[in-house]
């Protein structure tokens, strides 16, 4: 395999779009090198199969998903309360909706992972250890609600997010920041 980092991270950044863009059906080394604008048989090079290249994709996304530490202290100026818990999911939608691309490829590859096991695996573990991390700055930081109140949280962010990005017209009727307000409150008690 070839050793260059920088054009295996643009390689997996347009198999990312080529994933949100064509679904896991449409993610071929040829697509992959077509939206990289590389020479032919470049992605070849550096992945060993399309199961390594999807493997690596999911890896990547979360990667970009991930705000930088700056940003989470900055975010976390304000003393420990339901609106700073609103903020801060108002803050993820808006991560989430600025790389769009990146959340739905990571939802074909949820998909395609119902079919490839080892893919599973890797999102799997992917997935659970932000989790795990997130539940555990959520319960460090005093922010109001306890693990079930977080994985509640968690699942209705999910549930707006996946309605936000792929079917934004089904509640068209709701801002997102109201949706975002509507969410935790509903879900976390007043103090």
């Amino acid at each position: 395999m070839v050793r260059n980092p920088e054009r295996r991270t643009a390689l997996i950044d347009a198999a990312i779009d080529v994933l949100a863009d064509e679904g896991a059906r449409g993610l071929t080394f040829r697509a992959v090198d077509a939206r990289a604008g590389v020479p032919v048989g470049t992605a070849s090079n550096y992945f060993a199969s399309r199961d390594d290249l999807f493997t690596q994709a999911g890896a990547r996304i979360h990667v970009r998903m991930t705000p930088e530490p700056a940003a989470v202290e900055t975010a976390m100026r304000p003393a420990p309360s339901r609106e700073l818990v609103t903020e801060l999911m108002r803050w993820l939608v808006q991560r989430m909706s600025d790389d769009r691309t990146g959340y739905l490829a990571m939802l074909e590859l949820r998909l395609e992972a119902t079919r490839r096991p080892a893919l599973r695996e890797q999102l799997t573990r992917t997935i659970r250890a932000g989790y795990d991390e997130s539940l555990a700055f959520h319960l460090d930081a005093g922010l109001p609600g306890d693990a079930d109140t977080f994985l509640v949280l968690y699942l209705a962010m999910t549930g707006v997010l996946l309605e936000h990005l792929t079917l934004p017209g089904m509640l068209s009727d709701t801002t997102l920041e109201r949706m975002v307000e509507s969410v935790v409150t509903g879900i976390l008690p007043a103090r």
